[in-house]
């Protein structure tokens, strides 16, 4: 039955932060990442026109979906039309109209997925929408998001994004299995820095993507005994001779950065860890990614040498990279420090924020 026509609809979806695992959940390594109080929101009204009609406020645009019309092509990133195109080959319904605006204070291309954070929230609505009666759990509707945004279009991205803003906690996100395992949001105060540099996604992304896959498989055909999921910071000497010349920064990250989750994991499954020590592996975190996936431009560099000069514990750079947002752990002392600092070196805005979990399974 369709909703009555004076009820109205409003869900939302938060923006994530990567804190340990970039690069790696495309080569089924584990990923750390959290949400924070950076949303998406949805609010609709039902109409009598048998039409979606969107209307995107923050970058006046609007866009129409008739809801009789059969969804044949998608033109790629057309979000809105994979994610209805998905819950009907799911057995979803719709036949219900709506005036629809999307508003949202997420960064737009800088690295914490705002992207995602809408798939997210639109998969919300339309569920709520729906003739039907689909009822996903929060990991099930994780992963349509990540069907509707990256398998649908065949993109080279990993599940992180859609998972953690789904599942709204911080969590430790086994990528072979799509498992999760809620980790502590009492990390320590945290800054989010725009750079004012748009990201470079795809390039990054694929990159990053082929020179991992490449230098694994370099090591397996060498030695198909090898695990990675068993491999120690010695191994990347180990086998760095049997890995091709162009793929063994990335071979080297693989290892590192994977290790540097594990120790991760270990500190924020304490009630209260040590927030020094967890600055300590973003820094080494961020060196990885700097030096061997080099996604860091230079002044998003200075702009963090800059955070950490004045107090930050830890500083890394969010996302695919090659520009975007960058985050500082730091303490509630110094917090004012930092966020004058990154200003000072060029951000284009810098401010607090605060991890935000859910309770919703």
């Amino acid at each position: 039955m369709n909703p009555n026509l004076s009820s109205l609809i409003q869900v939302s979806a938060a923006a994530r932060i990567c804190f340990f695992g970039d690069h790696q959940d495309y080569l089924k390594l584990p990923v750390i990442a959290g949400t924070i109080d950076r949303k998406i929101f949805i609010k609709a009204r039902p109409n009598n026109k048998n039409k979606y009609l969107l209307q995107l406020t923050d970058i006046e645009e609007n866009k129409e979906i008739d809801l009789n019309q059969n969804i044949n092509t998608v033109l790629s990133g057309d979000y809105f039309l994979s994610c209805l195109s998905l819950l009907q080959k799911k057995g979803g319904r719709f036949s219900q109209g709506y005036d629809i605006e999307i508003t949202g204070n997420i960064p737009v291309n800088a690295g914490i997925s705002s992207s995602s954070a809408l798939v997210v929230a639109w998969l919300r609505f339309l569920l709520k929408a729906q003739d039907t009666s689909l009822k996903p759990t929060q990991a099930e509707l994780g992963h349509w998001a990540y069907e509707a945004e990256v398998l649908f279009f065949d993109q080279p991205g990993g599940l992180m994004d859609q998972y953690t803003i789904a599942q709204e906690n911080v969590l430790f996100i086994d990528t072979r299995t799509g498992n999760t395992e809620k980790l502590t949001p009492n990390m320590g105060t945290l800054i989010l820095a725009e750079s004012g540099i748009p990201k470079q996604t795809l390039t990054v992304l694929k990159n990053a993507r082929v020179y991992g896959q490449e230098a694994l498989k370099a090591v397996h055909e060498y030695d198909p005994n090898f695990d990675i999921y068993s491999a120690k910071a010695e191994d990347v000497q180990k086998y760095m001779a049997v890995v091709p010349d162009l793929y063994k920064k990335h071979w080297k990250a693989a290892v590192l950065n994977y290790n540097i989750t594990l120790q991760a994991k270990a500190l924020l499954s304490e009630d209260a860890p040590n927030s020094s020590s967890l600055g300590k592996l973003m820094n080494a975190h961020q060196e990885l990614l700097e030096n061997c996936i080099e996604n860091t431009p230079s002044l998003m560099k200075v702009q963090m040498n800059a955070a950490l000069k004045a107090g930050a514990l830890g500083a890394k750079i969010i996302g695919s990279g090659g520009g975007g947002c960058m985050v500082a752990l730091t303490t509630e002392q110094s917090k004012s420090k930092v966020i004058n600092a990154f200003l000072a070196a060029g951000a284009k805005s810098a401010y607090e924020v605060n991890l935000i979990t859910s309770t919703t399974e």
